[in-house]
């Protein structure tokens, strides 16, 4: 992994935001909002593209201080005729701070109540993709941080404007190459325009090269002209958006619920089918779970997609109220000294901001416990735990008008059938075991678990469910725990008078029922992490929870499309599989379903819609549910769960 080197706020002599590292200015000196509007909406035939859309896709070169994003985000809300979705894409290889990006925005005070929303969703500065949902999630704002020359290849997306705003090819050629120009050509849907203030000869020669149509039109203040560009390629558009946007989501737990509020969140209609009286019966029950990423000094896929979804998780939790939660940091403790070592090893050669990650060692642990360790590790200060019920609750209830929930509803099976204005099976069933048609729509999502392999559409899924115990101490029982802590297991800071600790974990164990040897286990791995912690207590008169974890072979998340499994070969590209139509899974979570619920419910909706996904393509391939059809040799290998 590149680390990441953030932006330093510098000014000219004349008060215009400039970059030591390139030596050029992010803006034009007569009017950054005018050059925005002059050069990149009109230079791409905004705002009259957008009216009457469904959606638009802008992909911008270089987010710099986020000029052209506001200018765009104030002239779609001013326009009643915009488009419903307004998708915002946009690379920046050095980004600034909050505290940078608010101080430097304080110059267009006609965009301060964009700003400040802007400001409040800003991420943590980490490499890789940062989704955004911003203007009750009409706009969305997908920040890729990272060299734009390299990142470009990692993203799927149908984009209809692009603006090439990077620093001036001169002082920055790397982001005007012709290889650059082919990569945004790869993106382009048809018609695509763009636009920018170079008209650099190079530059216009990459641009035709790369299948654009130019024209120079006036520029803005001292600059004579600007280009304009109309993508001529008529390839068809593998990215259209759904016509009928109703779907059935099997399931109420934390997968279910989230993907039910994702889909809401972007205008469909759903119905939520759940077995049980409630949401959050199964695997989503306990009464609490942990929040924290899974680093390694490799920054493999297991590392970053926990990343991802551990920011995704907690943007999610500040957009509801009612999630009951507590950012009271976790700190994960080596489980050895060689083991410490290797995780200050870590932090050392991801880099990662201090708010994101820390190395603690064993004193400082031990101090900010309030208890004796015998090691330090890693410190997650915005970390902590979530009661996964509250948040199946509260996004459930988010969008009362677009989310409909029957409980006690078990489905017994799914055909695809007619409508009455089709001749072919264009609508999905779910139907009980009398038969009865509990609700129909063109799209299902699976999201029912351990259930899940039940159904025959997915008797195929490589899913198993894993046992898993958790122990209820009364927080009285033990000292005080300001922090949750991992070691060997888990423990938490009081949650409604319980300590929880946890958990088993055994594969193929189908009991039920509390067993005093697993509360005997949980109290072992406890006392290992905080010798002395816990003292002798009778396990007989101890609470918990047992919940079964579904569990993908290589402990990723199984997110997709469904494929056919009749039709698909074992030699088959993933990319071709094919796909039942309409049917898609959100499954796989193991006991992770706190940190991917968000971000794999953004996916889900993202890949139904066409629209710009929320990971780079290496992750999206591996939780694809179909690359478990591929030929073994092509099989990702298995995700380790050594955070090392």
């Amino acid at each position: 992994m590149e680390k990441l080197v953030p932006a330093h706020l510098e000014f000219a002599d004349d008060g215009t935001p400039w970059s030591a590292s390139f030596g050029d200015v992010y803006h034009s000196a007569h009017g950054g909002p005018q050059q925005a509007q002059h050069v990149f909406l009109a230079g791409n035939d905004l705002p009259q593209r957008w009216q009457g859309q469904h959606r638009l896709v802008i992909l911008e070169t270089g987010f710099g201080l986020g000029l052209n994003f506001l200018a765009t985000w104030r002239a779609w809300r001013d326009d009643p005729q915009r488009c419903q979705r307004l998708h915002f894409v946009s690379f920046e290889k050095h980004p600034f701070s909050a505290t940078d990006l608010a101080i430097a925005q304080r110059a267009w005070p006609e965009f301060a109540d964009l700003a400040a929303e802007l400001q409040a969703h800003w991420p943590p500065l980490t490499p890789g993709v940062h989704r955004l949902h911003l203007d009750n999630h009409r706009v969305i704002l997908t920040l890729i941080f990272g060299d734009a020359t390299k990142q470009l290849r990692t993203i799927d997306a149908s984009v209809d404007a692009f603006y090439l705003d990077g620093f001036s090819p001169a002082k920055n050629p790397e982001l005007w190459t012709p290889e650059l120009c082919k990569s945004l050509a790869r993106l382009a849907a048809p018609g695509a325009t763009l636009a920018t203030w170079s008209v650099a000869g190079h530059v216009r020669e990459a641009l035709q090269a790369a299948e654009f149509d130019l024209e120079k039109r006036p520029g803005f203040a001292g600059k004579r002209q600007m280009l304009s560009g109309r993508f001529r390629s008529r390839r068809p558009n593998r990215h259209t958006p759904p016509v009928k946007r109703r779907a059935i989501v099997i399931g109420a737990g934390i997968a279910g619920s989230t993907s039910a509020y994702a889909l809401a969140a972007a205008g469909w209609q759903v119905t939520v089918l759940e077995a049980a009286d409630g949401p959050a019966t199964g695997a989503s029950s306990n009464l609490a779970g942990v929040l924290r990423p899974l680093p390694s000094a490799d920054d493999n896929r297991l590392s970053r997609l926990t990343r991802a979804g551990y920011l995704a998780t907690r943007a999610l939790l500040g957009s509801l109220p009612d999630a009951r939660w507590s950012a009271c940091g976790v700190l994960h403790l080596g489980r050895e000294p060689i083991h410490e070592a290797q995780q200050k090893r870590t932090i050392e050669a991801l880099g990662l901001p201090d708010d994101v990650m820390q190395f603690v060692d064993r004193d400082t642990a031990t101090e900010m416990l309030g208890w004796p360790v015998d090691t330090g590790g890693w410190w997650f200060p915005n970390g902590g735990w979530v009661q996964p019920p509250s948040v199946c609750r509260a996004a459930l209830a988010a969008f009362p008008e677009r989310i409909a929930i029957q409980y006690a509803a078990a489905v017994h099976c799914l055909k695809r059938a007619k409508t009455e204005t089709s001749d072919t099976a264009d609508t999905w069933q779910a139907l009980a075991a009398d038969g009865t048609v509990l609700a129909e729509a063109p799209v299902v999502v699976m999201a029912s678990g351990a259930a899940a392999p039940g159904f025959e559409q997915f008797a195929w899924l490589p899913q198993k469910a894993a046992r898993g115990q958790v122990t209820h101490l009364p927080a009285t029982a033990t000292p005080p725990l300001p922090h949750v802590v991992c070691k060997l297991g888990y423990a938490m800071p009081e949650v409604d008078g319980l300590r929880l600790i946890g958990a088993t974990l055994q594969a193929g164990d189908t009991d039920r029922s509390l067993r005093e040897i697993d509360h005997r286990e949980n109290l072992a791995r406890l006392n290992l992490s905080l010798p002395g912690f816990a003292p002798e207590l009778d396990v007989a008169t101890l609470g918990g929870r047992v919940g079964f974890r579904p569990m993908s072979p290589d402990r990723l998340p199984m997110v997709g499309p469904v494929p056919d499994v009749v039709a698909a070969t074992p030699n088959t590209r993933q990319h071709a599989l094919p796909r039942q139509p309409g049917l898609w899974c959100v499954q796989g979570f193991g006991a992770r379903g706190i940190v991917w619920s968000a971000l794999m419910a953004d996916l889900l909706v993202s890949r139904i819609e066409g629209e710009p996904l929320p990971l780079e393509i290496d992750l999206v391939d591996a939780c694809d549910p179909g690359r478990f059809l591929l030929k073994a040799a092509r099989r990702p290998a298995e995700e380790s769960d050594d955070t090392t």
